[in-house]
């Protein structure tokens, strides 16, 4: 019998039916149909699954535990069946209206100010309204349409799409590795002057990473910061180590003005950089044409890395 059969549709409607409204009577009223037709499309379910999915009693109803997970995967497979939808419905929609973003703010100012900027060009019908920060904005609470952010995603309510991965390496001016010696192995970074981001969620831990291998040093130095460009031009001046993204580090590497420390280790190997939205809302044309946009500009790597 194919997926999309007409009968195997009524049968999953009549569950979700009847989770939500907890009995034949009221999944009979949102349905249109007599709980008989109801009672029968469920039976006709449990034994095409050969299980047991609700308890029937006279006062209640109660979805055992296969129920509840059957519940799970077919609200998501409707949501996604909704997406293919409205994604396909938007292809005939002119991109235009407003897009609220909320983007990281150094690497932000550093790499996607410029991207940005050639989205509004080529979308003139779209007006952007982007707020550069370093705090994890609320998405739904605060109304953006969509965010980029970096790091590990906690938030089950959005829908992220990685668009890289995120390397957090360490790098110092030739001159300070001159003054002081380049550290051997982790550990040596306790005698050498550290410097501080304080957004660092293990912040004054570095917990580093190499093939498998973890090492966790609490470092100091003469100068901590909640600012990474900050940090980064102490870094260039000689004044210590730094621990940064390579988003933040790659033109002074190029350029020599800063050396990987410790080039085989770093911190936050599974990190990552995403686009991220609510999954409560569909996609509009103009996050539709954004979304294509950045994929577009990450799909040959990072812009840093090239």
């Amino acid at each position: 019998m194919d997926a999309f059969d007409s009968r195997r549709a009524d049968e999953l409607a009549t569950l979700l039916a009847l989770h939500e409204q907890g009995s034949f009577a009221a999944a009979g009223r949102q349905l249109e149909r007599h709980p008989t037709v109801l009672s029968k499309r469920l039976s006709a379910l449990e034994v095409r699954l050969g299980i047991r999915l609700v308890e029937r009693s006279t006062r209640q109803l109660r979805f055992t535990d296969e129920g509840e997970r059957l519940v799970a995967k077919v609200r998501e497979a409707n949501r996604l069946i909704a997406e293919a939808e409205q994604e396909a419905a938007e292809g005939a929609v002119a991109v235009r209206g407003r897009l609220r973003l909320a983007l990281p703010a150094a690497m932000g100012r550093r790499w996607l100010s410029a991207v940005l900027a050639d989205f509004v060009l080529a979308h003139p019908q779209v007006m952007v309204e982007a707020e550069y920060a370093d705090r994890f904005v609320d998405l739904i609470g605060e109304g953006f349409d969509a965010a980029i952010r970096i790091g590990e995603l906690a938030d089950n309510r959005l829908v992220a799409r990685k668009l890289c991965d995120h390397r957090r390496i360490l790098c110092a001016s030739p001159e300070y590795l001159a003054r002081h010696g380049a550290p051997v192995q982790p550990e040596d970074l306790a005698g050498h002057d550290c410097l501080g981001f304080s957004g660092l969620r293990s912040f004054p831990e570095w917990r580093l990473m190499s093939d498998g291998q973890q090492v966790s040093v609490k470092v100091s130095g003469s100068l901590r910061s909640n600012d990474n460009e900050a940090l980064l031009e102490a870094a260039r001046r000689g004044v210590g180590i730094l621990a940064g993204g390579d988003w933040l580090m790659g033109e002074d590497l190029a350029a020599g003005r800063l050396v990987r420390v410790l080039p085989q280790w770093q911190l936050d190997v599974a990190a990552g950089i995403y686009l991220v939205r609510p999954t409560a809302r569909l996609n509009s044309a103009a996050l539709t044409a954004f979304k294509a946009w950045m994929e577009a500009r990450f799909e040959a790597g990072a812009p840093w890395r090239r």
